[in-house]
C-alpha cells in the first residue's frame, strides 16, 4: 500500500474527504518526525512506539578496498510494534 492508497482507505473508514484525511496524514507524520527529532518517543497503545536508537561508533570495511573505516554514531529511527498489532498480524 503506497501514501495515496493509504489516504484513500483512511477516508474510506473515517467518512472524511481524502483532502482533509491527507493533511491529518501529513499532520501526524510530521509530529512523529519533530518528536523523533527532539529524541523523544511516540508511544500508542496496542499498535506501537516510533522511537530513536543510537547506534554507536563502529569499525567496518571499505568493499573494493577492504580498508579499514570507522563508522560514525548515529541516531536511528524505529517502530517497537505493540502486544495488539503483533497478535492481529499472527
Amino acid at each position: 500500500m503506497n501514501k495515496s492508497e493509504l489516504i484513500e482507505s483512511m477516508a474510506d473508514a473515517s467518512g472524511l474527504s481524502k483532502a482533509d484525511t491527507a493533511k491529518s496524514l501529513e499532520a501526524f507524520t510530521s509530529i512523529v518526525t519533530e518528536t523523533l527529532k527532539n529524541e523523544d518517543s511516540v508511544a500508542l497503545i496496542g499498535f506501537g512506539t516510533f522511537l530513536v536508537k543510537h547506534r554507536a561508533e563502529r569499525k567496518g570495511r571499505n568493499p573494493q578496498t577492504g580498508a579499514e573505516i570507522t563508522i560514525s554514531a548515529a541516531n536511528i529511527p524505529s517502530f517497537k510494534a505493540g502486544k495488539s498489532l503483533k497478535d492481529s498480524v499472527k
